[in-house]
This record gives structure tokens, sequence and C-alpha cells, in this order.
């Protein structure tokens, strides 16, 4: 087994693979003994995308079954209550597939053809966790509900900017209410209960003075649902306060001209709260105001920031981190996608 330096890493293994890792999500347990994970990856050798079921046991990945989607996968989501999972694609079309937990396969899959929810590809998307409905979101400006039955996929347009505004990320707060990210580093809170447009918004022209900053990911915690987390352009890292909306909370870049804490120069691909924490961590959370985060970076950094603390960087690569994922029942283990064909899979000590 591959072993690394990293005195707060107890186990870890970087498997080669022969396709580049688009996206990659643990799935709720299927059963009481196996994990598994849903990657998807695109061969450029044949133009092929696959949408990929597979089992970890003893820090290696056991390929079960495959999916083709229409085109090159965007973006890849879970339902954490509900074993479905959610795939948009460069051509506009959506996926939804259901695992088998018997068979350790793909039993079902609805789809709604490119072109029906967007010009063009679906930039952002989220599952609920109950897997009753979906958020797409386009750099064409269209934001869509889509709810999945058992009698399909239905959706319906909640708003269209008719491109004026991009929006390219999402993330589920409640049944009723989510948050887009975008260009310009804005992020965007959205009540279905209102319709017309976004009930809140901030549009961070703050980092290193561009305009051209954008939000590549978002995450909202689901104890503080009134608090945004998002990574984008420059190594931007910033946390949105509903309360606050015009005071963001920079963990990671520039605050009005100011440097603060820069764990990466380049984009921030992916953000996640970060759940594992000690008991010195649960002592401190009544005193900070935003919960710590892990992130990952086009120069390859892979890393947890605390609101007032030194970044904790797990892995230094020398290719990007294109996405990773935190176990949910397990949040010691971090699975990632390197930009060299490979996934790599982290305990933390």
């Amino acid at each position: 087994m591959a072993t690394t330096e990293t005195p707060n890493l107890k186990q870890f293994q970087r498997l080669p693979q022969s396709t580049y890792i688009d996206s990659l999500r643990f799935l709720p347990p299927l059963s009481a003994l196996d994990r598994y994970v849903v990657v998807s990856s695109f061969n450029s050798d044949s133009n092929q995308p696959s949408i990929q079921l597979h089992s970890i046991h003893s820090q290696t990945l056991t390929l079960h079954s495959s999916f083709t989607p229409s085109s090159r996968t965007t973006s890849l989501k879970v339902a954490l209550q509900n074993p479905l999972i959610a795939a948009s694609t460069v051509t506009g079309s959506l996926h939804i597939l259901s695992p088998n937990p018997i068979h350790a396969s793909f039993d079902s899959e609805v789809s709604l053809p490119e072109n029906t929810l967007h010009l063009g590809p679906i930039s952002g998307l989220d599952l609920q966790d109950n897997g009753a409905a979906c958020v797409s979101v386009g750099e064409d400006g269209r934001v869509n509900l889509i709810s999945v039955g058992d009698s399909g996929l239905e959706y319906r347009r909640v708003f269209d900017s008719r491109g004026l505004v991009s929006y390219t990320a999402a993330r589920w707060a409640s049944p009723t209410d989510f948050a887009t990210g975008g260009l310009g580093n804005s992020v965007q809170w959205w009540d279905l209960r209102r319709p017309g447009g976004p009930v809140s918004q901030f549009k961070g022209n703050w980092a290193q003075g561009a305009t051209s900053g954008i939000v590549h990911s978002i995450d909202i915690h689901p104890s503080r649902k009134h608090t945004c987390l998002a990574g984008g352009s420059y190594g931007t890292v910033f946390a949105w306060d509903l309360r606050r909306p015009q005071q963001p909370i920079v963990l990671s870049g520039i605050d009005n001209g100011e440097t603060t804490t820069c764990i990466s120069e380049s984009d921030v691909w992916e953000v996640q709260y970060d759940t594992y924490m000690s008991t010195s961590d649960h002592a401190k959370l009544s005193s900070k105001g935003v919960l710590p985060a892990m992130i990952c970076s086009e120069d390859g950094i892979l890393a947890v920031l605390k609101q007032g603390e030194e970044p904790t960087e797990l892995l230094t690569e020398n290719c990007a981190i294109n996405c990773f994922d935190i176990d949910r029942q397990n949040p010691s283990d971090v699975i990632c996608g390197l930009e060299w064909e490979s996934i790599a899979l982290l305990t933390r000590a």
C-alpha cells in the first residue's frame, strides 16, 4: 500500500485509472457490510462518458456496474436518505439512476433529453436528500425545478434571466429553499414560496478586484441553513450569512484589498463542510461563526479551513484535484479525483 508523509493521514492510496475522473460521490449504505462510491469519468480516446458503481474494500475499488450517459457529465449528486443518483451533462440532459442494493447494479434510469432544461450545458445540479426533487442551473441563466416521481421526471422553470445572469452551482437548503452561485463571485438565495427571482443576493467583486471571478461550488450545512459556503476563482473561499448578506466571512483569498489566509491562488473546484471533528473542535464550535470546511484546488491542494486558524493540508499533488467527497457515515474517509487519471482514498488519523 502506498504511504504518505502527511501526519494528518492514517491511510492513503492512489489508484490509477484508465479514464479522466469528472466527479465522484459516496453512496449511502446499500447493505450492512459494503460501501459504495459512484464515479463519473470520461475516456478522451474514445470520447466515451461513463457513470460507474464501485465498492470499497481495504482501500481498493471494485467495479460492479456501468451506465453510459448521453454525454460527458458536468455534475454528480447523491440523495443521502434515498439511494438515488443525479447526473447532468454538457449537452443539457439529466439522468436519474437507482442503484440496486442486492445486485450492486443500476436498477433503473429515467432522463430528460438535451435542450429540454437548458440551452447548452447544465453547469450546476443538486438533488434533495430524500430524492424528491432536483434543481438545475446553467450559464444560459435558467433555473429549473425537476420533480422525481414514480411516473418519471417533471420540470418547471423557476427563473430565466435570458443570459443576463449566468449560474454555475446550486445547493438545497430545505425542501423550499436553495442557493445558487455564478459569475462575479455572486451568490443568490431562492425561496420557491416567493416566485419571481432570488429573495436575496450577494455580488462579490472584491476578489483581487476582479469582476470575472466565478463561484464553482457551494455547500449548506444542515444545522446552519442560513449560511452558505462558497469557493471559486483566485483561491476564494467565503461564507455568506443571510443575516448579514453584504458582509461575507472570507476564509481564503482577498477581503476588501487585504489578504487573509490564502490556501491557494488558483481555482477552488469544490467546497464542503467538514463533519470530521475532534473533541477540541466541538468545544470551539460555540465561539466560531463558520464551521470547518474542506476544499480542493486546481494547483493540487486538498485542505481543511477553520475560521481564525491556519489551514491544514491533507494532500498536495502535482496535478489538479478536481473533486472530492467526505463519507457521511465515516467522516474520517475522503475520496478524491485527480487530473492525472487517478482516484485517491484517504483515511484521516
